[in-house]
């Protein structure tokens, strides 16, 4: 039935459909770990839901994250906090509703405003856990905010190497507000491809001598425009060129890609990921070390999405389900699928639990600790999960979810039964679309407005 977590048969096309009983646990260890666990937290950027090859895709081979989910569970009702990929980031960082920061109301955050990032005081996981003893890193994509307000150094993490914005190119690293590569707040430069260069640098961090357990925040550009490919130097020097020029919208890049570039920059994230899976494996930290691999919302106009509806800034299931696989092999046993609807800021409260601390208690977290269900599959109670942007809302309880797009009528869709949200039953069910519309409400009012 819905909600255990099943030995991995055939991958169904209808997503949600129903799974064998859950697997025994009794080879498993105990739900409080002896030791507290290493982290690394993988995010790619704008990957849609059938864009691994475990997902689906028919195009695309992903070796080493299919290996990752074999190793753990593979969950198909895993969904990003946002449409867009500023505010899931602050709903990983803070493990709380994007709209609890003005920060987190920008679709994404666009450029310098001392107004758009996670204030330096409030608790994030980089902070929480570099409270906990832990040895703290990021290499990758931030977005939450610019200097001088906002950095992940400024936020907990020890280490910080990658970029402010949302996006950049490949090889010259510039972007919309000029160059955007830095290595802590010093800006540097770097003209090897970003993908193999984040990589690169996280392998590193992770084959360190590390005298502490520690957090690594792996966050890929990939595979957000512009449409890059490994070697593509005449694309980069003609986007380059083109920022240099004044136009701001060339990274965008609405007249670039196709689907072979698309299939190389995921390739090439996956073959990254590889690299720092190896270099864990040859540290001898493999099995006590929490895997979780997941990305900021759904896929852009190049991604394989079926058999969901919608994309990136959407919320139908294209926009917000994502790929989301963990693996932590001293606790999780390895070949599980799950069905259970999940969402980003459930992951933060789970890394919280499982490295021994606690959230503030002035700023309560909005996610679940899963810990009990990876471990010992005690299936956790039925939650919420919310959406909104400004101009739609949605929430999904259990096989249900309410959706109001802009002026149209409100809908009401099953996803067991139909993922692709086709039929709308909000006539039929009048009662159902009524009560998860009241609580859309009840958890907006307690977030802030939108400007």
């Amino acid at each position: 039935m819905a909600g255990e977590i099943s030995r991995r048969g055939v991958i169904s096309a209808a997503v949600g459909a129903a799974v064998v009983p859950a697997v025994s646990r009794g080879s498993a260890e105990a739900s409080e770990p002896a030791q507290r666990p290493n982290v690394l937290v993988i995010l790619a950027d704008d990957l849609g839901w059938g864009d691994l090859s475990c997902y689906g895709s028919p195009l695309i081979r992903t070796p080493h994250l299919d290996q990752l989910a074999a190793d753990g569970i593979r969950f198909t009702n895993g969904y990003s906090a946002a449409a867009v990929c500023s505010p899931t980031r602050f709903a990983l960082y803070t493990g709380r509703y994007p709209g609890r920061l003005p920060g987190g109301l920008q679709e994404p955050i666009g450029g310098p405003n001392e107004q758009h990032g996670i204030p330096p005081e409030h608790p994030a996981l980089g902070s929480l856990l570099k409270q906990a003893g832990y040895t703290t890193a990021m290499f990758g994509k931030w977005h939450c905010g610019y200097l001088p307000w906002f950095s992940p150094t400024k936020s907990g993490w020890d280490t910080f190497f990658g970029n402010f914005g949302g996006a950049l190119d490949y090889y010259s690293k510039m972007s919309g507000n000029g160059r955007d590569l830095y290595e802590g707040e010093v800006p540097v430069e770097s003209l090897d491809y970003y993908t193999d260069t984040i990589a690169d640098r996280a392998a590193e961090f992770v084959r360190a001598r590390h005298d502490r357990p520690w957090l690594l925040n792996l966050n890929f550009t990939a595979p957000h425009w512009p449409w890059e490919a490994p070697g593509d130097l005449e694309v980069s020097k003609e986007l380059t060129a083109r920022l240099a020029a004044g136009d701001r919208q060339a990274l965008v890049h609405n007249d670039g890609g196709t689907l072979e570039t698309y299939r190389k920059m995921v390739e090439a994230m996956d073959a990254g990921i590889g690299r720092v899976l190896s270099a864990l494996r040859d540290s001898g930290k493999e099995r006590d070390t929490f895997v979780l691999f997941s990305s900021d919302n759904g896929g852009e106009r190049w991604s394989y999405e079926w058999p969901l509806s919608g994309n990136k800034g959407s919320l139908f299931e294209g926009g917000i389900r994502v790929p989301t696989i963990v693996r932590w092999p001293a606790h999780v046993l390895p070949d599980q699928e799950s069905d259970v609807p999940v969402i980003t800021q459930d992951w933060t409260a789970t890394i919280l639990r499982i490295a021994g601390t606690q959230p503030v208690p002035t700023h309560p977290l909005d996610g679940r600790d899963l810990v009990s269900y990876l471990v010992d599959t005690v299936v956790p109670g039925e939650s919420d999960l919310f959406w909104r942007t400004r101009s739609a809302r949605a929430l999904r309880r259990g096989r249900w979810k309410f959706l109001r797009q802009g002026t149209n009528p409100d809908a009401l869709y099953d996803l067991i039964t139909d993922p692709r949200e086709r039929a709308n039953l909000a006539q039929r069910y009048p009662r159902i679309v009524s009560d998860l519309s009241a609580s859309w409400e009840e958890i907006n009012q307690e977030l802030l407005p939108y400007p």
